[in-house]
């Protein structure tokens, strides 16, 4: 017994206000992690709706007719095919993908006219294609052929349905 006498069960204070100033320390950090802060999580936006025009001597052909009605038959990739598309509470334009062919033997240049959008394509070679891409809101648009008057225009109709594309794995 008598030589424990005079010695501290804790010989180190340094070390006791060491751990004590860590740990307050880290609380401090951890409290101020905490806050308040709110992040509205916007959904991604729609990859752009492909449709093809075939421009031919006395018509025009536009697949799909209508687009952004509903949710698309379609997936972007396989791995998706058995999920639903998350609908878009927006009414921001849809971006357009036109992919023109011309089958005729005059060149020309795509045109769309409609609910307050206008576009023209490049010029369109005979036999020839062209790509056209356009940010178009919901309505009714006729899409025809500068040079060739004989080729009868065709209808798009765009609905007001936007999708995200949080559920498209691989997208860029």
């Amino acid at each position: 017994m008598g030589r424990w006498r005079g010695r501290r069960v804790f010989a180190a204070p340094r070390a006791t206000a060491a751990v004590l100033a860590c740990a307050l320390g880290a609380a401090a950090l951890s409290i101020a992690g905490c806050g308040a802060e709110e992040r509205v999580n916007d959904p991604r936006p729609q990859p752009p709706t492909r449709v093809s025009v075939a421009i031919g001597e006395d018509a025009i052909s536009v697949q799909p007719p209508r687009i952004a009605i509903g949710p698309e038959p379609t997936q972007q990739i396989p791995q998706n095919q058995n999920t639903s598309q998350p609908r878009v509470r927006s009414n921001a334009p849809l971006n357009v993908v036109l992919v023109a062919t011309n089958l005729t033997d005059v060149a020309s240049q795509l045109e769309l006219r409609g609910t307050g959008k206008n576009a023209t394509s490049q010029p369109l070679v005979a036999n020839g294609n062209v790509t056209m891409q356009a940010s178009l809101p919901t309505g009714i648009y006729r899409v025809s052929a500068a040079d060739i008057p004989g080729a009868k225009a065709a209808k798009l109709v765009v609905g007001p349905f936007r999708s995200s594309s949080e559920n498209d794995v691989l997208l860029p």
